[in-house]
């Protein structure tokens, strides 16, 4: 269940009543008149079950509540209620199958800006990577794909192209580009600073590598690979399991692609770097392909469910 806060203005507050009546899905619906100070109006609360939360939104939104009022969704983690058992029947299809396009463009929206943090964690994340890289430690290259912030911008991306929104698309590019340049030009000074100290070798970065060495070999795997995980990941991000993401982060090789590249750079190994940005590419053509179709199928499957059923009690 996800449980509604909104704000009324006291013009609105018969049309928002009854249309909350109306929609399926909807319980413990309470009045608090006149309990909003800024802005003015009422406060009304309610329960709404999560397959039915994409309809009721937006019956919300077309009221103009979202403009002159306001709009808190939260999770609730536990109900014992006959009411909301019986809302979660009467809703459509299933909760961890219900795509709610409010929640995941909120979510997207703060893991795809560019900010001073997401900066950090990816730089953080391609240095560790480098480390691991040079030293041939699977185990650091596997935790520096866990650190990692990219999949935030590459997910917003995905909804911005379902959704034909351009603003946030840009925004997901912005974040990606300027975030993985920054990122690589200082791994190619770290490289060279931890060479000079000599933590790091051309020699060692030169040698076989068996641990590392797929991070600039790329084939078809690479793709399909790449493909699944933006799969899942989309997945756990509309049905609200955010602990996958963990899984999906660390089973493509963006960070450790641009790390590599990074540190081939620095030695002037251009088949390295070549190689690596060719990884690099094809893991990210591959999510976003996949999370772009993942998204077209809930949604099309979404709305098959909601056909027959859609509407009023």
């Amino acid at each position: 269940m996800l449980h509604l806060r909104l704000i009324v203005p006291a013009d609105l507050r018969e049309s928002v009543l009854q249309r909350l009546d109306e929609l399926v899905g909807v319980t413990h619906l309470v009045l608090l008149p006149g309990s909003a100070v800024r802005p003015a109006g009422d406060v009304v609360l309610c329960d709404v079950a999560r397959e039915a939360a994409d309809e009721v939104l937006a019956a919300l939104r077309a009221l103009g509540l979202a403009e002159r009022g306001a709009i808190d969704v939260d999770e609730v983690g536990l109900t014992i209620s006959a009411a909301a058992d019986e809302a979660e029947r009467q809703a459509p299809g299933e909760g961890a199958d219900a795509l709610v396009w409010e929640e995941v463009a909120e979510i997207t929206h703060e893991e795809s800006t560019l900010t001073a943090v997401f900066l950090v964690m990816l730089t953080v994340a391609t240095m560790l990577a480098a480390c691991g890289a040079v030293l041939d430690s699977a185990i650091l290259v596997v935790g520096a794909m866990a650190v990692g912030p990219e999949f935030g911008p590459l997910a917003g991306l995905c909804v911005a192209v379902v959704q034909r929104r351009a603003r946030p698309a840009l925004r997901s590019l912005l974040a990606l580009v300027v975030g993985f340049a920054v990122a690589m030009v200082l791994t190619v000074g770290f490289s060279l600073l931890m060479d000079r100290l000599g933590l790091f070798s051309e020699v060692g970065f030169d040698a076989a590598r068996p641990n590392t060495s797929f991070i600039w070999k790329p084939d078809a795997t690479s793709f399909v690979v790449a493909f699944l995980a933006g799969v899942a990941g989309l997945l756990s991000l509309t049905s609200a399991r955010a602990g996958a993401l963990v899984g999906v982060a660390i089973s493509v090789t963006t960070v450790p692609a641009a790390a590599n590249a990074a540190v081939a750079l620095g030695y002037g190994d251009y088949r390295q770097a070549w190689g690596s940005a060719l990884q690099l590419a094809l893991n990210l053509a591959g999510i976003v392909l996949a999370g772009v179709l993942t998204l077209l199928v809930q949604q099309g499957a979404w709305r098959l469910v909601l056909g027959p059923r859609r509407g009023r009690r």
